[in-house]
């Protein structure tokens, strides 16, 4: 099944929208009457992530972003950190309308929603934590990340984009063609191949020390945190997982078998049964 299809039971569309002077890919779907649900995807990564999302979640106000630097969104040139993407979330929301959100971060996108939560309370209604990062540095990690997407980028040859892309999952059919050509295609626009190191720059030691969050931080959540993790996920173990958890006051904590970094794709019907289980009494 492709993408798209995947998507078609639900209206949609897709368009840019001027973040503070950012052109930002979206994905709009669902019911604009509805609370604000935003699905932020990991590093180097894109909207489509959540394409077997967006149908079950279509009751809210959904919106599916490329974040600042990635996919077809604009790219600033500089290195990005976390309050930079924060910075681009909060201009974004400004920019349609929405006064509050309830966030679906994957990976760099748990990263980041758990900062606009602890900075911008008020933006942010509950939480959903995919296998976040920023909560370690770990060099075997970052290293992984780094020469895997630089190497994809670097060569026109889609095996490395297919790797890159099979890294995420626990099982390599997870990761599809239709995603690995999506991908590959971003990797080769002039403008991801002269932006890439700004986008892996949190894969350098000391500016990913200054942007971790650490416990003292993780404490000043208050929102409802659901922290969703799969056993075989390539960039952090269940430790990191419950560690998350436990920093986090009055979070709950999923563990998904045979699931690897993207719990939101490699098993989308449990995922959404449990996203909009949560979502649901979060929003009262």
């Amino acid at each position: 099944m492709s993408i798209w299809t995947e998507i078609s039971p639900t209206p949609f569309r897709v368009e840019y929208v001027d973040a503070a002077g950012v052109r930002t890919r979206t994905l709009r779907a669902g019911d604009p009457t509805g609370q604000a649900v935003v699905f932020l995807h990991g590093t180097s990564g894109h909207l489509e992530a959540f394409a077997r999302n967006i149908t079950a979640h279509a009751a809210y106000d959904l919106h599916a972003i490329d974040m600042l630097g990635h996919g077809y969104t604009g790219k600033p040139d500089r290195p990005y950190e976390i309050a930079d993407y924060v910075a681009h979330l909060l201009d974004y929301l400004d920019a349609v309308g929405v006064d509050s959100v309830h966030i679906v971060g994957e990976s760099l996108g748990g990263w980041v929603g758990a900062r606009a939560a602890i900075e911008h309370p008020e933006r942010v209604r509950s939480l959903q934590l995919l296998c976040s990062g920023g909560t370690v540095a770990n060099p075997e990690v970052m290293d992984r990340i780094r020469t895997s997407t630089q190497q994809a980028v670097a060569s026109d040859d889609i095996e490395l984009t297919r790797k890159r892309m099979r890294l995420l999952m626990a099982d390599d059919a997870s990761a599809t063609e239709e995603l690995v050509e999506v991908r590959h295609a971003i990797y080769h626009t002039p403008e991801f191949v002269a932006g890439v190191d700004n986008l892996l720059s949190l894969q350098e030691m000391e500016r990913r020390q200054r942007n971790l969050l650490r416990p003292e931080h993780l404490a000043r959540i208050t929102q409802p945190t659901l922290v969703v993790w799969g056993r075989q996920n390539p960039f952090g173990e269940t430790p990191e997982a419950t560690a998350l958890h436990e920093a986090v006051p009055g979070s709950r904590l999923e563990l998904f078998e045979n699931c690897g970094h993207w719990p939101q794709h490699e098993q989308a019907e449990r995922f959404n049964a449990l996203s909009l289980e949560f979502i649901g009494k979060a929003a009262g």
